[in-house]
C-alpha cells in the first residue's frame, strides 16, 4: 500500500466534505441545506457553482487515485471503486440545472452504486488479510451504506424535507470507507511488520 494511495483516500474525503461545506457556506442564508441537494450547489445561479464541480472532480480523481493503490483489495473491488470515481469526474462535467438534467442524474446514481457496491468485490479471505477487507465487515459496511442509501432515495422520492441532509451523510459515509479501508490496510503492515 503505497503512502499517496493513503494521501489520495484521505484527499478525497476533505475534498468532497470541504467542498461540500465551503460551497454551501457561499450561499445566501436562504438557502436551505437540509432540503437541498449537493448537486444543487453546481447549477447556475447558485454563488461559485464551480466549487462543488471542481469538488466533485477532485473527488473522482483520487478516488481512481486510491482504487489504484489499494493492492490488498482483491481486483473486482478496486475496478468498481475506480469507476465510481470516474461516474465522479463525469458528474463533474455535467452540472445540474433547474428542472434536472437525465445526465447528471445518471452519472450521480453510477456513482453512488459503485461507492457502495465496490467492497463486495474487494473483500478478501485469509489471516493476513487487513480488517477492512475482511468479508464479515465489508458485508456490515455495504449494510449501513445501503441503508443510508435507502434513506437518502426516500427522501428524494418523497420529497421529504431532509434530502440533503441524508446526500451529505450518505456521501460523507461512501466517501470514508475507503479512507477507512486503507487505513486499516496500512495499519496491518505495520502490525505483521512489528510481529516479524
Amino acid at each position: 500500500m503505497p503512502w499517496w494511495g493513503v494521501l489520495s483516500a484521505a484527499a478525497a474525503f476533505v475534498f468532497l466534505v470541504g467542498g461540500c461545506w465551503l460551497a454551501t457556506a457561499r450561499q445566501p442564508s436562504s438557502f436551505n441545506w437540509l432540503a437541498s441537494t449537493v448537486s444543487t450547489l453546481t447549477e447556475r445561479g447558485t454563488v461559485d457553482p464551480w466549487l462543488m464541480t471542481a469538488a466533485f472532480a477532485a473527488t473522482g480523481a483520487c478516488v481512481v487515485a486510491t482504487a489504484l493503490a489499494l493492492r490488498p483489495a482483491a481486483l473486482p473491488g478496486r475496478l468498481i471503486l475506480a469507476a465510481g470515481g470516474v461516474a465522479s469526474v463525469l458528474v463533474a462535467a455535467h452540472p445540474e440545472h433547474v428542472g434536472g438534467s437525465f445526465t447528471h442524474g445518471l452519472w450521480a446514481a453510477v456513482t453512488f452504486t459503485a461507492m457502495t457496491a465496490w467492497a463486495a468485490g474487494a473483500s478478501r479471505r485469509g489471516p493476513s488479510v487487513p480488517w477492512g477487507l475482511r468479508p464479515a465487515v465489508s458485508a456490515a459496511a455495504i449494510g449501513v451504506l445501503l441503508v443510508l442509501v435507502a434513506w437518502y432515495l426516500a427522501e428524494l422520492t418523497t420529497r421529504g424535507g431532509l434530502t440533503g441532509l441524508a446526500e451529505r451523510v450518505m456521501g460523507t459515509a461512501q466517501i470514508g470507507w475507503p479512507l477507512a479501508v486503507v487505513l486499516s490496510t496500512r495499519r496491518g503492515l505495520a502490525d505483521r511488520r512489528d510481529y516479524v
